[in-house]
């Protein structure tokens, strides 16, 4: 029995050392890749040559093997089972990552998403045909203005950075038509900022000027006025920041970089904590993008789909890029062409209006929980923050005295003298069945496990949690540095070679070669 009073089985020791012939580990599979698996021949669906059939080729048929694994559907149905088995996702437990917002994604979202008429709709379609798709963009518009307090929102960006980029953009153009865009090139970034923030500024052409973090974990004012001049085209600040903490100070920095002449833009990233609570547009904030799947439960999908809306001020909303979803008389349309505007959009972000499926998604997880639902998430995710720091802080070490928002930060002083690192101690955490935390950053704190839980999580998952890092931190100041060093043990691969793996990563599958999987377990 473990320590919760759960039956582990045989134990650690005896799991990491014993062997099978099949190489098997219980319902823990070993799986070889699907080109190692070819069966010549093999394959899961027969076609009859049909009657009459004539090649139109012209003798360029194929007369060589396409390459292509033959399996029979049994084999490719129980291959893709098996590698789902191995991914660790929200579905499966506490998704611990901080600034990610892993929360669960409710199934009446999913459901909805694949209605008829929003699965199917094609973006091409007369837009006659698709009047309850625009009135459904233009209600999460409606919504997402209502939230933050700004006057417009440019729906088309598929991303957080996408639309970070969008926002920057606007600036962009904005200064463009002050005819400023020769002196004003410089974008001051706070450290406690997104990493993208200052790769975005760079991208469009601006000059990245960093500023400090004070000693609490907050942006130094007294450094950001300083670097204050003509040449500030804007801030870029995350809030609450990457310390999982809101900036107090954010009503007097955007005041004096307005005063400066420069624009604000607002990581919104971390929007699930503050939502229903504080409204960005209050703060003076010129322009946030909104990451749907952190905030409002759509999935994060392996890279995409994505979306992430930016809302803009009244000083910025003429240069939204297009399409925009426009009333006319009793019918909705997209306005595709800057000549059909009153406006100045910079252009567009992407060839249509962006991922309905994330729209409906969003918008099923709005109207579900509605306006207090919205406030409550928020504030359950803050309490559930708050929990685990406070319940941590004294066998782990937190960088920075008093509450947090949405994410607890700790920092790797705890470890100091026991031999163990934060990346052997986040290894070990996949033996006890946890993705690991965001290591290493925010960069301002040295060795940083930040832990973001969401407002997904019940008090006994969460209890579960702290009881483990509990368990694992005293491990590691006992000595027992074993268990840390060669961790993970009990994943399907041991610990790689990480700097191997970014140098000289095996990104294709060569006939003959077999000791891939081999040399991962090494």
């Amino acid at each position: 029995m473990n320590k919760q009073g759960r039956p582990t089985g045989i134990g650690e020791a005896g799991a990491a050392s014993h062997e099978t012939f099949t190489g098997n580990r219980g319902l823990q599979l070993e799986e070889a890749l699907i080109f190692e698996m070819d069966t010549p021949g093999a394959s899961g669906v027969d076609l009859d040559e049909p009657e009459g059939f004539a090649p139109r080729l012209g003798g360029l048929e194929r007369k060589e093997r396409i390459g292509l694994p033959g399996l029979s559907e049994p084999e490719v149905m129980r291959h893709y089972v098996r590698l789902s088995q191995k991914n660790y996702a929200i579905d499966s437990g506490l998704y611990p990552l901080g600034s990610c917002t892993m929360k669960h994604n409710p199934r009446l979202n999913e459901k909805m998403a694949r209605l008829p008429g929003f699965a199917d709709v094609h973006p091409l379609q007369p837009q006659k045909t698709v009047q309850g798709a625009l009135e459904l963009i233009d209600t999460l518009a409606h919504w997402l203005k209502e939230l933050t307090g700004m006057p417009a929102v440019a729906m088309s960006p598929k991303a957080g950075a996408h639309g970070e980029l969008c926002g920057m953009m606007a600036i962009d153009a904005a200064l463009r038509a002050r005819g400023e865009e020769g002196t004003r090139k410089r974008v001051l970034v706070p450290e406690s900022a997104h990493g993208t923030n200052p790769a975005t500024a760079a991208q469009i052409g601006f000059k990245v000027d960093s500023i400090p973090a004070t000693e609490d974990g907050h942006v130094d004012v007294e450094a950001f006025k300083a670097k204050l001049g003509p040449d500030v085209a804007a801030i870029m600040l995350t809030n609450p920041n990457t310390c999982g903490l809101f900036e107090r100070d954010i009503i007097e920095i955007a005041d004096a970089v307005h005063e400066a002449g420069g624009y604000f833009y607002c990581d919104g990233a971390n929007f699930n904590a503050i939502a229903g609570r504080v409204r960005p547009g209050d703060l003076g904030i010129d322009a946030m993008h909104i990451n749907l799947h952190k905030t409002f439960s759509t999935p994060h999908g392996g890279g995409g789909p994505g979306a992430g809306p930016v809302v803009l001020s009244e000083a910025l909303a003429p240069f939204a890029p297009l399409p925009w979803v426009f009333h006319d008389g009793e019918e909705l349309r997209l306005v595709e062409h800057a000549e059909d505007t009153d406006g100045q959009p910079f252009g567009r972000m992407t060839a249509f209006h962006g991922q309905m499926g994330m729209f409906v998604r969003a918008l099923a997880y709005m109207l579900s929980h509605g306006a207090d639902g919205i406030k409550q998430a928020s504030e359950d995710a803050v309490l559930s923050a708050n929990y685990i720091l406070a319940s941590l802080k004294d066998v782990m070490s937190a960088p920075f005295e008093g509450p947090c928002m949405h994410e607890a930060l700790f920092d790797d002083a705890f470890l100091k003298g026991t031999g163990v690192e934060t990346l052997d101690f986040a290894k070990a955490m996949i033996d006890e069945g946890y993705h690991p935390m965001t290591m290493y950053f925010p960069l301002v704190v040295h060795g940083a496990m930040l832990i973001e839980p969401t407002e997904s999580e019940s008090k006994d998952s969460l209890d579960l949690f702290i009881a483990t890092l509990q368990d694992l931190a005293e491990s590691a100041k006992r000595g027992e540095t074993e268990r840390f060093a060669g961790a993970p043990f009990l994943a399907p691969r041991r610990r790689l070679d990480e700097t191997q793996a970014a140098r000289k990563p095996v990104l294709r599958w060569e006939h003959g070669r077999n000791d891939v999987g081999a040399k991962a377990a090494e």
